[in-house]
């Protein structure tokens, strides 16, 4: 059975809607700057994306990135996502046509069932912020990576809100990286007795 793998940029406090308020891009290393996406985590990254050979990406999002992505440059994601399979969570018809994208309707629960069932590597969700959520609420994700920025951002959603209720995750691993931030790693925690 595949695993859904969710996958985000987060602020200490949570928020995920610029990653590049976590990470700013084009910091001048001659003065202090704030924290980059080191080298650290672009290996941690490219390991996470080597495991995966599809997506499954919100509508909103897929539309976004099928305007940047087939353009970028910013390796290795780039290569990664302009060439894996994307499967859009949407209502309507995919109106960009973007690599091997398919548009899935339908109940979240029986979409997620569905591509489980089929043979191949983990199915990873980068961004798509609010179908991460969705995923979460209803405990669809298998495993859940966090890149944490080391700062504090007040502006913005936060990746935790809208929870039906208690969640317990077991830490699978937490790598500090050379700017400060961290690599987390969760599963879902086992039911006690």
């Amino acid at each position: 059975m595949r695993r859904i793998v969710a996958y985000t940029i987060t602020s200490l406090d949570g928020a995920v809607d610029d990653p590049t308020r976590a990470f700013p891009p084009d910091v001048d290393p001659e003065r202090p700057h704030p924290p980059t996406f080191d080298d650290d985590l672009v290996e941690l990254e490219a390991r996470l994306i080597g495991r995966q050979d599809a997506v499954l990406l919100g509508r909103h999002m897929y539309d976004e990135w099928a305007r940047y992505w087939p353009t970028s440059d910013e390796q290795p994601f780039a290569d990664f996502i302009n060439g894996v399979k994307k499967y859009v969570v949407t209502s309507t018809p995919l109106a960009t046509q973007w690599g091997d994208a398919e548009a899935l309707t339908g109940p979240l629960a029986e979409v997620v069932g569905g591509l489980r069932a089929t043979d191949g590597g983990d199915i990873g969700v980068h961004g798509s912020i609010e179908l991460v959520q969705s995923l979460l609420a209803e405990g669809l994700v298998d495993e859940l990576h966090l890149a944490v920025a080391p700062v504090l951002d007040p502006e913005g959603r936060r990746l935790f809100e809208g929870l039906p209720g208690l969640q317990r995750l077991s830490l699978q691993s937490a790598t500090p990286t050379s700017s400060g931030a961290l690599w987390l790693v969760y599963r879902p925690a086992e039911p006690t007795g």
